[in-house]
């Protein structure tokens, strides 16, 4: 049996609670074990339940997977040889608001290589810094979790020239 109950007040909020029944249930309901239940996973896709990130899975080709400070070098790592596309971008920038669906257009195109997009917000500075970014837009290539290209703003053909070159290499 499975009981889903909706509050809202000013949030949202979906609580899941699972109970499954033993093989032979006595008569006075004392049958039912509570199974552990699974956060982050939402049926109805409710703003605030999120799919749980899972840094130890293999990253999804054909779209664009937004990463952060902890979940960007194991999903690098995950992709093997795979030529990996990081859009380092802000909320305030213009040109990467106007690059972002071309970006992702990219993703359809290319379903051999793993592209990312991170924010490089005060959570994610250090990673930022880690990876030198200067200007946003940047778009840094990877292969062997290396840097082996850098683009840095807006600037669509060169980064479709830098992702040829570095497939063509491999």
């Amino acid at each position: 049996m499975v009981l889903s109950v909706a509050v809202s007040t000013f949030i949202p909020l979906i609580i899941t609670i699972a109970f499954s029944p033993t093989a032979s249930p006595p008569a006075n309901r004392s049958h039912f074990q509570p199974r552990p239940v699974r956060f982050g996973i939402c049926p109805v896709r409710c703003c605030l339940a999120r799919p749980s990130l899972d840094t130890t899975s293999v990253p999804t080709v054909g779209q664009v997977t937004e990463v952060n400070k902890d979940t960007f070098w194991p999903l690098v790592k995950g992709a093997g040889s795979k030529v990996v596309v990081l859009d380092m971008y802000t909320q305030w920038c213009g040109p990467c608001k106007v690059i972002a669906p071309k970006f992702q257009k990219l993703s359809e195109k290319y379903q051999d290589v793993v592209f990312m997009k991170l924010d490089c917000n005060q959570e994610n500075k250090a990673l930022a810094k880690e990876l030198g970014i200067k200007v946003v837009p940047t778009f840094k290539i990877l292969k062997d979790s290396k840097v082996v290209k850098e683009v840095t703003g807006a600037k669509f053909d060169d980064l479709v020239f830098a992702i040829d070159t570095v497939k063509s290499s491999s």
